[in-house]
C-alpha cells in the first residue's frame, strides 16, 4: 500500500527537515493515507490514515 502511494501520490510535499510526505488513496481501506519517507526518498519512516487530508 505504501509503495503504491509513493508511486502515484495525490499530493507530495517536502518537509523542512528533508523528509518527504506522500498522500494517496488506498482502495482496500477506502481511506487516504500519508506516507513519510526519509531524505533518500526510499526509506519509509511512517505511514498512517490521514483524516484531515485536504487537496
Amino acid at each position: 500500500m505504501c509503495i503504491g502511494v509513493i508511486k502515484k501520490p495525490l499530493k507530495k510535499e517536502i518537509q523542512d527537515d528533508g523528509r518527504i510526505r506522500y498522500w494517496g488513496f488506498v482502495s482496500e481501506l477506502n481511506k487516504i493515507i500519508r506516507v513519510v519517507v526519509l531524505e533518500d526518498d526510499q526509506t519509509i519512516h511512517n505511514a498512517f490514515m490521514d483524516r484531515n487530508f485536504k487537496q
